[in-house]
């Protein structure tokens, strides 16, 4: 591969913004790539392995960052450490404000695992990733037996192909796809999991064996799953469940439709259904159905009109000017409205490809993901297809049924006994102490009311001390859920007290103080503190600049608007602050230019 400078920063493709909007400690969008090798695994060898892994594929060594309309993907210094396996698979990864990478080298025994943010790549990213780890790994590990260097993708790649943004290439104005109101799927209900914990169930199946019965049907090995995992759900649902339709996702890699080297997100997915109908319904007919909708809507043409859909987001020209706060809520919306339109999710990754000079060292390979739905996640190597189960429910019976489906068909599967270190569970603590404290304050806002009501019910003196706890409660949920970034924490109470102030100045009759006082000492005091958390901290100019540029601008323009209108009863407060905050955009200009234009760029991209 070409080694060339990779960007030291870049937008989220269009499929990343949905995932960086929308993953939560529920659905974290993270999947597992994993590899079996014959042997058990080397730590230090690993470790070294993912090291030139990474050299190879730079773009993964990235963090998240939140810009004022989108969050972006910036260039680390941070690098993976190998782990021996210490956690329930597919965890979350991107924790917000959180500066950490976002996948994860694990190994258990004989096993090799590959986590991954889903906002950084896709499968096809994440198995091209992986195939290049192995490939280090066995030649580090049996260097004795002088294994070839055998390039596993096209020397002349360079990183700025593994950057490209396949949505945006193939985005035409000129394509426009008639929009269908999609019907509401029928929806798995079962019980779920203690603490949302993973459900993982496996198979195997050979290749061989089920390639030759879809060819009996004429079919591809896809359609054949789907249609076998349309009727596994059916069976478990009633008759009056039966007048919605069974819906699935299929995700679909564009690559092969659209050339690309890209190694982000470049996907689009298709949504093959049936309706039941409480009819008797042969398999023959729900293979047919699916089939007939995999040839229509698996075209370059159909594809061509979700790549819009989905670059659309991006370029719509009044949402890209909302603030990130207001369009994570929006896009986290959307995404649980469009849940509704899918019942379960199947994800085949295609065939593993190794050169047989490796092959030898290497069981199997496998693939599932974190979902709050049930998903069906298949891949093969050689003649063994592999198959992951995964979902947050209890319940076990799709999955035997998917299995005896198959059965019938005449295509057995063998269970995989999971072998998994135990563990750890999810630390809730902190999340347990901000439950007490906030049923807590709702105690001590109702003992109040009760006092007021009972003893001087001609007094309304417990509106200021419900007042007064909802201050507070609000102040110590910004700086529980905002604690992992100090200076974004400052800025979150800076709007707070202040905005405060002023609701609390207006209940109280009016006196002017929070406009005089409060809004300009709250300013100065808040760009101090932003000053002696980035000393203590030793920040680098980019991990503070945007916020003290946001902190000197709201001590800059708030009181210099209250300063010509003409509202203010003591003015030399709201001069000193408008000098404080001119004075610190000027030194920032002046002494971290470079960094300064370069947050500009990447806060304001749109």
């Amino acid at each position: 591969m070409n080694s060339s400078e990779r960007a030291k920063w870049r937008r989220l493709d269009n499929a990343a913004l949905l995932f960086s909007a929308s993953s939560n400690a529920t659905d974290p969008r993270v999947f597992r790539f994993y590899c079996e090798l014959n042997e058990e695994i080397e730590h230090e060898t690993l470790q070294v392995a993912l090291g030139r892994t990474t050299e190879v594929y730079p773009i993964f060594l990235s963090v998240m960052r939140n810009g004022l309309f989108w969050h972006y993907l910036e260039e680390s210094n941070l690098r993976p450490l190998v782990k021996e396996e210490y956690k329930e698979p597919c965890r979350m990864l991107y924790v917000r404000d959180k500066k950490s990478l976002l996948f994860e080298v694990t190994y258990y025994r004989n096993r090799i695992n590959f986590e991954v943010f889903h906002a950084l790549t896709d499968g096809s990213g994440a198995m091209e990733f992986l195939r290049e780890l192995i490939k280090q790994y066995l030649l580090l590990k049996y260097e004795e037996e002088k294994l070839p260097d055998i390039a596993l993708v096209d020397k002349h790649i360079t990183v700025q192909d593994q950057e490209n943004d396949g949505f945006a290439k193939y985005y035409s104005k000129e394509i426009d796809g008639e929009k269908k109101r999609k019907p509401r799927a029928f929806q798995i209900r079962k019980t779920g999991r203690a603490n949302g914990q993973l459900q993982i169930s496996e198979h195997t199946i050979s290749v061989e064996k089920i390639l030759e019965k879809a060819r009996e049907h004429g079919v591809s090995i896809t359609v054949l799953l789907t249609a076998s995992l349309l009727c596994a759900i059916q069976k478990e649902m009633t008759k009056l469940q039966e007048r919605r339709p069974i819906i699935l996702m299929v995700p679909v890699n564009l690559r092969k439709l659209f050339p690309s080297d890209s190694m982000l997100n470049f996907f689009g997915w298709i949504e093959p259904g049936f309706l039941f109908e409480n009819r008797n319904v042969t398999f023959e007919e729900v293979l047919q159905r699916v089939n007939t909708h995999f040839q229509e809507d698996l075209t370059k043409e159909k594809m061509g009109v979700h790549i819009n859909g989905l670059t659309g987001l991006g370029r719509h020209p009044i949402l890209k000017f909302f603030p990130l706060e207001l369009k994570n809520i929006g896009i986290n919306r959307g995404a649980k409205y469009a849940e509704r339109n899918v019942t379960a999710i199947l994800s085949n990754m295609s065939a593993v490809v190794m050169p047989e000079e490796y092959s030898t060292y290497i069981q199997r390979f496998g693939v599932y993901t974190n979902t709050p739905k049930v998903e069906l996640c298949v891949c093969s190597f050689g003649d063994t297809l592999s198959l992951g189960f995964t979902s947050k429910f209890n319940s076990v019976n799709i999955q035997r049924n998917f299995y005896q489906v198959l059965e019938e068909l005449g295509v057995p599967a063998k269970r995989i006994e999971p072998v998994y270190p135990k563990g750890d569970t999810p630390k809730l603590g902190g999340l347990k102490i901000f439950r007490w404290f906030t049923f807590l304050s709702i105690v001590a806002a109702v003992i109040v009311a009760a006092i007021n009501v009972i003893f001087t019910p001609d007094s309304l003196w417990s509106l200021m001390a419900i007042g007064g706890i909802a201050s507070s409660f609000c102040a110590i949920s910004i700086g529980y859920y905002k604690r992992n970034n100090l200076m974004k924490n400052a800025m979150w109470q800076l709007i707070l007290i202040t905005c405060g102030c002023i609701i609390w100045d207006a209940l109280t009759g009016w006196r002017g103080w929070s406009i005089d006082y409060v809004f300009s000492a709250t300013s100065v005091t808040t760009l101090v503190t932003m000053l002696v958390i980035a000393k203590l901290q030793e920040h680098s100019a980019k991990e503070y600049m945007i916020y003290l540029l946001m902190a000197s601008m709201y001590s800059l323009v708030v009181p210099l608007i209250l300063l010509l209108v003409g509202v203010l009863q003591v003015v030399y407060p709201s001069v000193i602050a408008v000098g404080v905050g001119f004075l610190m955009i000027i030194a920032l200009m002046i002494f971290r230019w470079k960094a300064f234009k370069e947050e500009i760029e990447k806060n304001f991209h749109v």
